[in-house]
C-alpha cells in the first residue's frame, strides 16, 4: 500500500519518495461537525486550533466541516490538524435560524448566496431547510421549492453539492425533489420520502 498526493493506493507508484519503518492507522471520519462555531456564532483562530485538535485527539483526521461563520481554510495548511472540507456558512432564511450562525436572507438572494458559497467552501454548500416559525408556532420550510431547485442547480455548476438541515417532513419533499445531494438529521422521513432519496441516490452514484 502507498500513499501518493495525500490519497491511499495499491498501484505502486513509478518511485517510492519515503518508506516508513512503522505501523500505519486509519482515521476517523467526524462527518459532521462545525469546527470554528460556538453557542453565540463565530470565534477566532486559537479558539478554532482547539475545536480541531479535540478532533484529532480523538481520532478523527478527517472532518466534514457542516457549515461555520469564519473561514477556517487555514486549518488544511497546518500540518498537525486534521484535514477539512468545508462547506463554507450556512445559509438560512431571516430570523430563521441561530443568531450569528448563518447568511440569513430571503429566498429572492438564495442562488446568487449559494454560488458565493460555493466558491469559499470546498466543494459543499450548507443550507437551512427548515427551522421554528413563528406564524405558525412549528416547523415551517424556508425556501420555496422552485428556488431551491434552482439554487441547487447553481450549487452544481458551480462544481459543490448541497447538504441541507432538515428536520420536517415537507422539506425533505422539497429538497429531494429539488436534487440535494445530501440531508442532515431527516426526523421528518416517511416511507414515501425514504423512497425517493433511495432513488436519488442511485442516480447520483450512476452519474458519478
Amino acid at each position: 500500500m502507498w500513499v501518493v498526493d495525500g490519497r491511499v493506493t495499491f498501484d505502486r507508484p513509478s518511485s517510492v519518495d519515503h518508506r516508513l519503518n512503522g505501523f500505519v492507522l486509519p482515521g476517523l471520519v467526524d462527518a459532521h461537525c462545525h469546527v470554528g462555531l460556538e453557542a453565540t456564532g463565530g470565534v477566532d483562530n486559537e479558539r478554532a486550533r482547539e475545536h480541531a485538535e479535540r478532533d484529532r485527539d480523538a481520532g478523527a483526521l478527517l472532518l466534514r466541516d457542516a457549515g461555520s461563520p469564519v473561514d477556517t481554510s487555514w486549518i488544511n495548511d497546518e500540518v498537525d490538524l486534521p484535514r477539512l472540507i468545508r462547506a463554507g456558512r450556512h445559509i438560512a432564511r431571516t430570523k430563521r435560524y441561530i443568531r450569528n450562525f448563518a447568511h440569513e436572507i430571503e429566498p429572492e438572494l438564495l442562488v446568487e448566496y449559494v454560488r458565493v458559497q460555493a466558491k469559499r467552501g470546498d466543494g459543499w454548500v450548507k443550507l437551512v431547510g427548515d427551522w421554528i416559525d413563528r406564524e405558525t408556532g412549528d416547523l415551517n420550510t424556508c425556501w420555496p421549492r422552485d428556488v431551491l431547485t434552482l439554487a441547487i442547480a447553481a450549487a452544481h455548476d458551480e462544481g459543490a453539492r448541497v447538504t441541507a438541515h432538515c428536520f420536517g417532513e415537507e422539506s425533505l419533499r422539497d429538497f429531494v425533489a429539488a436534487g440535494t445531494d445530501c440531508i442532515e438529521h431527516a426526523t421528518g422521513l416517511r416511507s414515501d420520502t425514504i423512497d425517493s432519496f433511495a432513488k436519488l441516490a442511485s442516480l447520483s452514484c450512476r452519474r458519478s
